[in-house]
Formats: structure tokens, sequence, C-alpha cells
């Protein structure tokens, strides 16, 4: 069965206290309301995954906590390795994914996830926007396969893309 990695970068980040970690950025209006927005569209194209997996950044957390809530989903994996991850990083994330799950939604950061997903397919891609989606697939039965170059880009979908997919 072959592999589809949606990567989703976080929604907008509220900058208003200064004093907060980077970490501990929140959601900003505009980010609790683009996120639960793409999840309705995934839904709408009947979308499916068996796994989620997050930074545990409050604004990945929160984002795809909301995706949870649209597809009625309990368990979102942390992975600590996300945040601030370049795309090697990333990659040995995805690479240690269970070969029982054939679609994962990560959740994480850029400019790591436009690396990413640049690096695995020939999406050419200039910048992943807060919320948006990439979804590249994969004609291997195990993650540990996946390398750069080997994904092709399924689509890529954002907020103010108003020619929705």
């Amino acid at each position: 069965m072959a592999k589809q990695l949606l990567l989703v970068r976080h929604g907008k980040s509220d900058w208003g206290n200064i004093d907060l970690k980077d970490f501990d950025r929140p959601l900003n209006k505009r980010g609790k309301e683009n996120a639960p927005e793409m999840a309705e569209r995934l839904l709408t194209k009947g979308f499916k995954f068996d796994l989620m997996v997050s930074s545990p950044a409050k604004r990945a957390k929160s984002t795809a906590k909301f995706f949870a809530e649209a597809f009625k989903i309990d368990e979102i994996h942390y992975e600590e390795s996300i945040y601030e991850a370049n795309s090697s990083t990333l990659l040995k994330v995805v690479n240690g994914l269970d070969d029982a799950a054939d679609t994962v939604i990560m959740f994480g950061h850029n400019p790591g996830f436009t690396d990413l997903a640049n690096d695995l397919s020939d999406a050419d891609i200039y910048n992943i926007p807060t919320a948006g989606m990439v979804l590249i697939s994969f004609p291997f039965d195990s993650w540990e396969m996946v390398s750069k170059g080997t994904g092709e880009l399924v689509f890529f979908d954002y907020p103010k893309n108003s020619d929705e997919i």
C-alpha cells in the first residue's frame, strides 16, 4: 500500500505577548479560524488518515486539535524533534513512522516543512503559509524507504487559496 504524508503548517500565531517563549506562542484569532476551515476542506474531499503526529509547540498542538475535532479523532502523537527541525531531522521522523499507518498528517513549522516538501517531491513551493497543507504520496510500503525526491506532490492548499482543489 502506498504511503501518503500530509504536512500541515500550524495556524497563524499570536505575537502579542513578547515575554512568551516561541514554543508557547498560541494561535491568534485568524489561526483559530483557519485551522478548522482547512480541516473542513479535507473532510469535504473525503480525506482519510491513520495517524496524527505533531510538534508539541502550543501553536502546532492547537492546530492539530482542530483537525482532531473535525475528524473526531482522540489521539495525537507528539514528537518533540519536529519542533525547530530542519528537513533532514523531519525526514528521520517520517522514516520512523509506523508502517501500519498508510496516511499520516504531520503538524509543524517552517522553514523545515517547506524544505521537506521540496526535498521529498518536485513541489517547488516557495513557502507553505500558516495553516497550509501539502500532500505527498510515495510508492512504498514502508516509511523507511522515503528519501529525497521519492515523493509526488498530490496537492498544495492554504487558507487564501480561493480556487480550492
